[in-house]
């Protein structure tokens, strides 16, 4: 028998396996375009936790691997298959359990999406603050995953910051509760942090107790253009000191690509800096002398919501500017925030030398950036170029003192540069930890770091 009939036959008519070979296709891999993606044995569509026990318990019998999936929004293979696996999927476990104003936290299954949260919190005025870029489509439990970031992290912190407890399935089928609701909690060693970020290698998240803030007013917007990227940077530094909630900046490589498809008015600057405040107005205000006296050719502000939406649109143009021009290949890198400039000059000479185009974006507030590199469809030559590019780009934010990862995760593309930035006796702690847990090696197997 497959295992796919095993499965039917352990959990029943009503449970959701797919074996169907142009179905299971779709969950096979996430978001990566280079990361090894193979096809699984089945997948199975969990309607509730008691079936991701019991496949766990199965598999870990018969040392079959599991790779769990939420929306497959991920961008370095974490959810990628490998042959003759079983991929669990989250999507369907995508209940709001409950919302507690009093207390400032919900209840959500793993597959809860993301901004489906933040809209039910807005009804007691409160919002889950965690915004990675794909929060109209990712999960809360894949969030947790990859311990995903987001433009807001400058203020609000990543998603660990807002975890308060996880409901795991182990290896060996168990289901364990994490963590407190409380906001406080020291009575045990923090064993729930082992599993944000873990990407699925340590057990299944299928439930999260986390925090909803109130709901800040609409912010004040501050945009301001730069013939320098280090002026751009030099500028985001002092800023700083107005806790913003969203500091990003952009190369001039990423404007020309907005410009040339949706013609904002930047094609004459190097580097553009937006900042914005839910705070007040005067921090805009402070914002912009600061600009000016790092040497903006133009800074100025809006407190009207429709001008900010307007104005934050050229940051959410940028990677869809860029993957217009072929395949764009996008790096998630952090360096600190001194070293922003550095780091731009850098991966501009690594384009010159690979002759690839990159243009870079990203978070100012916090160094977490992301060179997207781009080069033409179906040019073998190209591509091997784009991932040597890909690579030195890690290398260089790790030579500045930063890491390979700050929000997309490790996943299978990124195992070797993680190895690199760890040292040894960290690497073997970790994969203590992990064959304690996991002692058959089953879950999602060569992601994160490796056991060997």
């Amino acid at each position: 028998m497959s295992i796919a009939s095993d499965l039917r036959a352990l959990l029943g008519k009503d449970s959701y396996i797919v074996d169907d070979p142009e179905i299971l296709i779709s969950y096979q891999r996430d978001q990566a375009p280079f990361a090894k993606a193979e096809m699984p044995a089945a997948a199975l569509i969990a309607k509730n936790v008691d079936e991701v026990s019991q496949v766990m318990k199965f598999a870990n019998e018969r040392g079959i691997p599991i790779v769990t999936r939420g929306a497959g929004s991920g961008l370095a293979g974490g959810a990628n298959a490998i042959k003759d696996s079983i991929v669990i999927s989250t999507e369907k476990l995508n209940r709001i359990i409950s919302i507690d104003p009093i207390n400032q936290i919900a209840v959500v299954e793993a597959g809860v999406i993301n901004k489906d949260l933040d809209k039910a919190a807005a009804e007691f005025g409160l919002a889950y603050y965690p915004d990675p870029a794909s929060r109209e489509w990712s999960t809360i439990g894949g969030n947790i995953a990859t311990n995903a970031g987001g433009m807001c992290c400058v203020k609000y912190g990543v998603t660990s910051q807002h975890v308060r407890a996880i409901k795991v399935v182990l290896a060996d089928g168990d289901v364990v509760d994490f963590g407190f609701p409380t906001r406080k909690a020291v009575t045990t060693l923090d064993l729930m942090r082992l599993f944000v970020g873990s990407e699925g290698t340590l057990g299944i998240i299928v439930e999260a107790t986390v925090a909803v803030l109130p709901r800040q007013k609409s912010p004040v917007t501050l945009i301001a253009t730069f013939s320098k990227i280090s002026d751009a940077t030099n500028a985001a530094i002092e800023m700083l000191s107005l806790r913003p909630s969203m500091l990003e900046i952009m190369d001039h490589t990423t404007l020309q690509a907005i410009e040339a498809w949706k013609p904002m008015g930047f094609a004459d600057c190097q580097a553009l800096l937006i900042m914005q405040s839910d705070y007040d107005a005067s921090d805009c205000e402070r914002a912009r002398d600061i600009a000016r006296k790092h040497h903006a050719l133009e800074a100025d502000y809006s407190d009207d919501p429709n001008d900010s939406d307007d104005l934050i649109q050229v940051r959410k143009l940028a990677y869809p500017a860029l993957e217009r021009m072929g395949v764009a290949l996008l790096d998630d890198v952090v360096v600190p925030i001194s070293e922003i400039s550095k780091l731009v000059e850098g991966v501009n000479r690594i384009a010159n030398e690979s002759k690839v185009t990159i243009g870079i974006f990203g978070h100012a507030g916090d160094g977490n950036m992301h060179p997207t590199i781009v080069y033409p469809h179906n040019d073998e030559t190209a591509e091997k170029l784009a991932i040597k590019a890909f690579n030195a780009i890690i290398s260089l934010a790790q030579s500045l003192g930063g890491t390979a990862s700050g929000e997309h995760g490790i996943g299978s593309l990124k195992v070797n540069q993680s190895a690199e930035e760890t040292s040894p006796r960290v690497l073997s702690l970790q994969r203590s930890i992990k064959a304690t847990l996991d002692p058959r090696g089953i879950l999602n197997p060569g992601k994160k770091f490796t056991l060997s």
